[in-house]
């Protein structure tokens, strides 16, 4: 899966938890700061994530953004076809 297809999910998951428009979602946003996440916000996004990739992924990673919830997720991905 490329992180292009990542992102995607990311995007669509993230978009439906915090209830904003899609286009709100880049990269370089910060999940907290700029997309007024709380920590409940993150975890269900997390959960979201964990259960569409089939993986775990840890919350205390510091994904501060959207490119580093990708990274993780893709991070994760690579070591489960290992």
């Amino acid at each position: 899966m490329t992180k292009e297809e990542i992102f995607a999910t990311v995007k669509e998951i993230a978009a439906e938890e915090l209830d904003i428009d899609e286009a709100k979602i880049v990269p370089d946003v910060k999940i907290k700061e700029d997309l007024e996440a709380d920590s409940l916000d993150v975890f269900e996004i997390m959960n979201e994530l964990e259960d569409k990739f089939d993986i775990e992924l840890d919350v205390e990673d510091g994904a501060e953004t959207i490119n580093d919830v990708v990274e993780l997720v893709a991070k994760q991905l690579a070591a489960k076809e290992d």
